[in-house]
């Protein structure tokens, strides 16, 4: 039997700065997450016995690699710990954890600081679209391409219209879900943003089309963010909970996970879609393998999902990965309003990838900390009520890499 990993807790910036035209650097966001992180949680830097850092980008956006080891300059007392810096473009985040959460099962460690940071506002759209592109293979399909990877979603949303079929209509209702939840969310990039599903269905000056069917409302934000979270093992989180007060049966831990990377080219998925029940079967593989290491049968014990909606298709492709519906049914999810805010499970309580922002590296980590917030009613405005379960699906390229995180407790 696996020992427990627990999260106690975290702290993530707000994702409307845009840091750049403060004057600020990326040591100055992850100080500041830092110490909103210790600050919340009560935890000391003295503490900490090892640090991962998720990060997408750094040397394009910031000109600045090996950033595993800035988490050190916020306090002279962390000198000398061993860190890392972890790398799956959008799903860096998320890797960082799993690499975190495996040391603490080893019994290597009791106390790790898992941290996502990315800066993205530093350069222009056309220049950050090609950063992007980077998380694709960029040589066969991103060189040359403005906003490559609209376009690479568009050709899921082909995929899905070739094999299943598909209204528009129903990512725009996806698009307007998550632009409401995220006004609820005091930390989310657009909680002062004007959208409806009107406004996401309609096209011209103020919703383009960025590829060839997906539109801007159908796309996550470019966002400036950092994000921590604190991943303990049993005896850690005992005593953790005996010092502020806590029954340890209140404090969520990683009940499951899942791992499945697919091939990094998208010709290569869209014949292995058409080969399979799932159109992405290695994302499906993913969220089985969390399932069965968390005991659990299906969807039904999930409260609600934290997923991967860097684009509407994606959140859509989800619905179905997950067992909400069978595949190609989707929409049935959507008009039933299962994935609403008050609904059966409600997908992204927190507004998501296009209603809270994309940091890239800093998702997956985000993701965690908000599941851990639902789980332990910390969720303020945007809390779901009664939640006993929260899973997260964090997604790097072109759901090339594929990480499920499954967060509950035993209260």
């Amino acid at each position: 039997m696996r020992s427990k990993v627990y999260i106690l807790g975290g702290y993530q910036t707000d994702f409307a700065r845009n840091w750049s035209r403060e004057g600020k650097g990326i040591q100055a966001m992850i100080n500041e997450v830092m110490d909103g992180a210790f600050t919340v949680t009560e935890i000391e830097p003295k503490d900490i016995q090892a640090i991962h850092v998720g990060n997408f980008a750094g040397e394009l956006y910031t000109m600045q690699a090996h950033l595993g080891s800035f988490p050190l300059n916020y306090d002279p007392v962390m000198r000398g710990l061993p860190t890392s810096r972890h790398e799956a473009a959008c799903a860096s985040g998320s890797i960082a954890a799993l690499m975190a959460r495996a040391e603490i099962e080893a019994g290597i460690y009791n106390l790790i600081m898992v941290l996502g940071v990315e800066l993205m506002k530093s350069v222009d759209a056309k220049t950050g679209g090609n950063f992007l592109g980077t998380a694709a293979w960029y040589e066969k399909e991103c060189r040359g391409i403005e906003f490559p990877f609209p376009k690479l979603f568009d050709r899921l949303y082909d995929v899905y219209d070739e094999l299943y079929g598909l209204k528009y209509e129903h990512l725009a209702q996806i698009s307007a879900i998550n632009y409401e939840n995220a006004k609820r969310n005091s930390k989310s990039q657009t909680r002062n943003w004007y959208m409806n599903k009107k406004h996401a269905c309609s096209t011209g000056d103020y919703n383009l089309t960025i590829g060839k069917r997906l539109r801007a409302t159908d796309c996550s934000q470019v966002t400036d963010g950092a994000a921590v979270i604190f991943l303990a093992s049993q005896s850690n989180a005992q005593n953790y909970a005996k010092k502020h007060g806590l029954q340890i049966e209140n404090i969520p831990y990683i009940q499951g996970w899942g791992h499945a990377t697919a091939p990094i080219h998208f010709d290569d998925k869209a014949e292995e879609a058409k080969e399979n029940e799932y159109i992405l079967p290695h994302t499906r593989r993913a969220i089985t393998d969390a399932y069965k290491r968390a005991g659990l049968n299906g969807p039904d014990e999930i409260s609600c999902i934290e997923t991967h909606d860097c684009f509407t298709i994606t959140e859509y492709a989800a619905i179905e990965h997950f067992g909400l519906t069978k595949p190609g049914e989707a929409w049935k999810a959507i008009e039933n309003g299962i994935i609403d805010f008050n609904g059966k499970c409600p997908i992204n309580p927190s507004g998501g990838l296009i209603g809270v922002g994309h940091p890239v590296g800093t998702t997956g980590t985000r993701q965690l900390l908000d599941a851990y917030l639902q789980v332990s009613d910390k969720a303020g405005d945007y809390q779901v009520p009664g939640v006993r379960r929260a899973a997260t699906l964090n997604i790097g390229g072109s759901a090339t890499t594929n990480v499920v995180h499954i967060i509950g407790s035993d209260s």
